[in-house]
């Protein structure tokens, strides 16, 4: 028995010592419930019967057994909290990029309540890693942005897993890059449903996901607003600051101090000067994957050209800001908050 992530699904399959694999499930889910990220646990008994975390887009984690091909809940651990709610309902959308026509997949979180015959700002949410994936599972999140009467787009650009090899290293020594286009496809897709009210279009992301908010909002000036939460910005600050400095022989073709073309035309201060979205830099005082200096230095850029910005640093809070439960959902408010206040047709403005 094995697991592997295909299409935003992480599976669970089976090979026999003759004959061919088979798919046990896809419909393990991770633990963390945060944002649709892959991953989750699994345990075979003697008699073959499979416990595992089952994902749902409308529940956090639960226990599932395998039987007779069936995935059977055994456990219904949030229920107490989410039964009284109505939540978002998501959908699956494949578009093409139009930087290449390379097929790209993503989901759409409606609000509750949602009517195709009115128009809802867009919230664009782009992961981090950038070699992760987000799937049809449970986001805490976006329910939360959904809730507050946004629709929400989430994809698998270029450089995600869960497609191949080919499609995870497009992004070889050229991140950020083409996956700017596989984005801005995303938005240009779900604009035609006739739902999106374009003068509210918004971007948001953490850690990789905040990279490319600033490469989305330094190269196109269709978002209203932004959030970049906890970004690499200097990519030779990054490999002398960060905890991963490795990167700098896998990203990277070399250290900085050899490869100073390459570093500059991917640092995201190269397209800062193009900048006019009102920009929150959201970062963990306590961050050693993306340090709160490379925050510090794009919100400084920001303050110099004269774009509307503000700077929240979270204290004690490493990357991902989320050991306390309360700076998570402060770090929602936050993004919210922001976005809310740019948002020229929303009733929760000023809240």
């Amino acid at each position: 028995y094995f697991s592997y992530d295909s299409e935003g699904k992480t599976t669970i399959g089976y090979q026999p010592l003759r004959g061919e694999a088979k798919v046990i499930t896809d419909k393990v889910g991770s633990v963390s419930f945060g944002r649709p990220y892959s991953g989750g646990d699994f345990d075979v008994s003697a008699e073959g019967d499979i416990a595992f975390t089952l994902a749902d887009t409308q529940r956090p984690a639960d226990v599932a057994l395998t039987k007779r091909g069936e995935a059977l809940r055994l456990t219904h651990l949030n229920e107490d909290a989410l039964a009284n709610k109505t939540l978002g309902k998501v959908e699956e959308l494949w578009v093409k990029s139009s930087h290449d026509e390379l097929d790209i997949q993503g989901w759409i979180v409606y609000p509750p309540h949602f009517d195709a015959t009115k128009k809802y700002p867009l919230i664009l949410e782009i992961h981090g890693g950038p070699f992760a994936n987000y799937g049809d599972r449970f986001d805490l999140e976006k329910q939360l942005m959904a809730a507050q009467g946004y629709v929400v787009l989430y994809t698998n650009p270029r450089g995600s897993t869960s497609y191949g090899e080919k499609f995870a290293q497009l992004i070889h020594h050229d991140y950020p890059g083409d996956d700017f286009y596989d984005l801005n496809s995303g938005v240009d897709a779900i604009i035609k449903k006739g739902y999106i009210d374009e003068r509210n279009l918004f971007v948001t992301g953490g850690s990789g996901g905040g990279v490319l908010t600033c490469w989305m909002i330094g190269r196109t000036t269709r978002f209203k607003a932004a959030v970049t939460v906890y970004p690499v910005i200097n990519w030779s600050s990054f490999v002398l600051y960060s905890d991963i400095p490795g990167v700098a022989n896998y990203w990277f073709p070399g250290m900085p101090w050899d490869n100073v073309e390459i570093y500059e035309s991917k640092n995201l201060l190269s397209v800062v000067k193009n900048v006019t979205t009102p920009t929150m830099v959201l970062t963990g005082e306590a961050d050693y994957r993306t340090p709160m200096p490379d925050s510090e230095q794009y919100y400084a850029a920001l303050q110099l050209l004269g774009v509307e910005s503000v700077l929240v640093r979270v204290p004690d809070e490493p990357h991902g800001i989320s050991v306390r439960p309360s700076h998570h959902l402060s770090k929602v408010q936050h993004i919210m908050g922001w976005m809310n206040e740019y948002n020229s047709g929303n009733r929760y403005k000023g809240n």
